[in-house]
């Protein structure tokens, strides 16, 4: 949603607030579970009198009203403060108290995103419909033509892209991804090669239709002075749920970006070594869903041929193992 129709949402969110506010305090504080006597219903009129005035400062600031946002942030602060003082009280309903502090909660969230949208250049908000544009780049010491044999056989990426949970090949230049998603959710598509360049490059796009829509393509480059290939990826990218799915994926460490590095730094690996070295402290790379699961440390242990853990090691298919090009289409 433009930041433009999203502040007005907010305004008159702000207005129809603010007026029940003003005219039916006891409805209000009923619908809340909060206790109603004379001092919440002062309190009601003062915070409907605040929400007529943010009202009136979107509009003035349309159509990129910073400034009034953040006032409704404050705002929303406040009003979990109070609302969370009134949960002492044992006249107030516990079910609907809960249910008020959890929208306000969620309107704060709201009103944040708007606000910091609000406050960037026009020229670099993307439209809601604009998909994320990604890019990666890495160096492998290895040649180029056995690079891009390893990534042209689609059924190998799965070794070293942790997010893809696999890939089928359904003949015709065609296959079906399925792929990883926040809160332990999976995310599916068709995908078809549109232009295949034996050694330099694969370019793809999803099926249109077919789920999550993506394009993008990755290229094999000589690297300077005889140190391998360059290998670079770029991609666009339909976040499901638009942008505001694009940012529940990043809270949960599921963002595009550093996706595509962790797996590009995982396939230097599989090609320079075979393996994937996967340590205890970062077994799936630098994501934040997986530094939200922190364990508490332990006491060293001074037994006798007490040693250091080492990584674990996750076997990879082998480039040898990995078939040509030419000996079929898997995408």
């Amino acid at each position: 949603m433009p930041v433009d129709r999203l502040s007005r949402f907010l305004s008159a969110f702000s207005l129809a607030l603010g007026t029940a506010q003003l005219a039916m305090p006891n409805v209000v504080n009923r619908v809340a579970g909060i206790r109603d006597d004379v001092t919440t219903r002062l309190w009601q009129r003062l915070v409907g009198v605040r929400e007529v005035v943010v009202f009136a400062a979107i509009e003035a600031e349309q159509p990129r009203p910073r400034r009034a946002l953040w006032m409704r942030v404050g705002g929303d602060a406040k009003d979990l403060t109070l609302l969370t003082l009134a949960w002492r009280d044992k006249r107030a309903s516990g079910p609907r108290l809960v249910g008020a502090i959890a929208n306000v909660a969620a309107i704060a969230a709201l009103d944040a995103y708007a606000a910091i949208r609000a406050g960037r250049p026009p020229e670099n908000e993307r439209t809601e419909e604009e998909p994320m544009h990604v890019k990666a780049a890495i160096t492998v010491r290895k040649p180029r033509e056995e690079v891009y044999r390893f990534w042209r056989d689609l059924e190998n990426l799965p070794s070293f892209m942790n997010h893809v949970e696999s890939i089928e090949g359904n003949g015709n230049g065609r296959s079906h991804w399925k792929v990883k998603a926040p809160a332990g959710t999976h995310v599916e598509w068709d995908a078809e090669v549109v232009e295949d360049r034996p050694g330099e490059a694969l370019v793809w796009r999803s099926v249109e239709g077919y789920g999550v829509q993506n394009s993008g393509a990755v290229r094999f480059l000589d690297a300077p002075r005889d140190q391998g290939t360059e290998v670079h990826v770029e991609f666009d990218y339909g976040a499901p749920g638009g942008r505001l799915g694009e940012a529940v994926a990043k809270l949960f460490g599921e963002e595009p970006t550093q996706q595509a590095k962790d797996d590009l730094r995982r396939f230097k690996q599989v090609l320079e070594t075979g393996f994937v070295v996967r340590s205890e402290g970062s077994p799936e790379g630098s994501t934040a869903r997986r530094h939200l699961k922190q364990r508490p440390g332990q006491p060293v242990e001074d037994g006798p041929g007490e040693q250091e853990p080492k990584p674990s090691i996750e076997r990879a298919p082998s480039v040898e193992e990995a078939p040509s090009g030419e000996e079929g289409d898997r995408s």
